[in-house]
């Protein structure tokens, strides 16, 4: 197979496993609501905690976290022996394309969830030194205020400066980031509006 088919490959798989929606995945297998009209209408790991509980919650993020670790990993084992130069970038492709299932999942009208869980892992899996600064830094936040809407985008903010300092100059590394922030960020658009109004939820509290 040729470098631009299995690049391509690598983009289609982490895609059609971001296409996972984990928590539509499990509010349907659990008897739950339709997560796109309750809610924040996401079928992120916060909405299902909102709508059903911690222990859906949980399942949800680590449902969605596999899949970006996963999208990786596959792109690694592809493309390791044939691309062995240009290995990690493809990882990086593949998470970006594993964020972008999440957020507009083929199997699900292309209606899904901010990919926080998603792009959190990912960014562990390609730079585990600063994902790891920034998840400390998030977790702190979202404890200290208990709003998860602004530990998300500092996740993203962060881990998108520490890339622009450190990465050497690295342009594809620096663009990606970028992206990743980006598509974050736009995805918060209502929550930014919900904290500019002072009627975003706070961690734990549980919606109808």
């Amino acid at each position: 197979m040729s470098k631009e088919l299995l690049i391509a490959l690598s983009c289609l798989i982490g895609y059609l496993l971001g296409s996972l929606s984990g928590g539509i995945i499990i509010s349907r297998l659990k008897g739950g609501p339709d997560l796109h009209t309750v809610g924040s209408k996401s079928t992120g790991a916060s909405n299902v905690q909102r709508t059903m509980g911690w222990k859906y919650g949980i399942m949800t993020f680590l449902f969605d976290a596999v899949k970006g670790i996963l999208s990786c990993f596959i792109a690694c084992l592809l493309t390791r022996n044939i691309l062995p130069e240009t290995n990690h970038f493809v990882s990086l492709l593949a998470g970006l394309c594993c964020i972008i299932g999440h957020n507009w999942p083929v199997f699900f009208r292309f209606r899904g969830g901010k990919g926080v869980a998603t792009t959190g892992a990912v960014m562990l899996y390609c730079f585990p030194p600063y994902a790891l600064i920034c998840i400390a830094l998030t977790i702190a936040v979202i404890a200290l205020f208990r709003y998860i809407s602004v530990g998300s985008m500092l996740l993203v903010i962060v881990f998108f400066g520490l890339s622009f300092i450190f990465s050497g100059g690295n342009a594809c590394v620096i663009i990606w980031s970028a992206i990743l922030m980006i598509m974050c960020i736009a995805r918060h658009h209502a929550n930014i509006g919900r904290l500019l109004h002072g009627t975003e939820n706070r961690l734990g509290k549980k919606v109808q």
